[in-house]
C-alpha cells in the first residue's frame, strides 16, 4: 500500500479537472516523502463557502468560511473515545489505521485568495492540500516558530512538483 488519495466534489462553482487530481495525488506523495511516510490514506473533499462555513462553526467554533480544514484520524484522542475494532482472522485489516483524515477544501475561497494572491487556481488548491495534510500528521501553525517550520515544508513540496508563486 503507499499513499491514497480518495476525493469527492461537492460543489457546483468551479470544475475540478483530472490533471487538477493528478497533482495532488502527486503532491501527496512529495508530502509523504518529506516526512517519510509511505502509507495512509486521505479523504479530500471539495465545498463551497457555505458548507465550510458550517463546519468551521459546527467544529472550531469560528463563524465564518475559511480556506481549508483538517479532521485528523491519528490524533493524540485526549478528548476522543477509543475506538476498538475486532479482528476476526489473521487476513483481515483494521479498517481505521490506515486513515491519516479528511481534508476540506473550500473552493470559492481557494479562488478568491488565488486572484488575491496572484498566481493560478491549480497552485493555491495545492497549497490548501499540503497544508492540510501536513495538519493532518501534526504540523500546526499556532506559534511563529511553528508557522516558519509549516511554511518551509509547504514551500518545499510545492516547489518539487513546479507549483511555485
Amino acid at each position: 500500500m503507499s499513499l491514497q488519495l480518495d476525493y469527492s466534489n461537492e460543489q457546483d462553482k468551479v470544475d475540478i479537472p483530472e490533471a487538477w487530481i493528478a497533482r495532488l495525488e502527486q503532491l501527496l506523495q512529495l508530502a509523504g516523502e518529506a516526512e517519510g511516510m509511505t502509507m495512509g490514506e486521505v479523504t479530500l473533499t471539495f465545498t463551497d463557502n457555505e458548507q465550510i462555513h458550517q463546519l468551521n462553526r459546527d467544529y472550531r467554533n469560528m463563524d465564518r468560511p475559511t480556506d481549508v480544514l483538517s479532521f485528523a484520524m491519528q490524533d493524540d484522542g485526549t478528548d476522543e473515545l477509543d475506538i476498538i475494532f475486532e479482528v476476526e482472522s489473521e487476513d483481515e485489516v483494521d479498517p481505521i489505521s490506515g486513515m491519516l483524515g479528511d481534508i476540506v477544501i473550500s473552493v470559492e475561497k481557494a479562488v478568491e485568495q488565488s486572484e488575491e494572491y496572484g498566481h493560478s487556481l491549480e497552485r493555491e488548491i495545492g497549497f490548501l492540500f499540503v497544508h492540510g495534510f501536513l495538519h493532518l500528521i501534526g504540523y500546526d501553525h499556532e506559534t511563529e516558530s511553528d508557522e516558519a517550520v509549516m511554511t518551509s515544508k509547504q514551500e518545499a513540496v510545492l516547489s518539487k512538483a513546479g507549483l511555485s508563486r
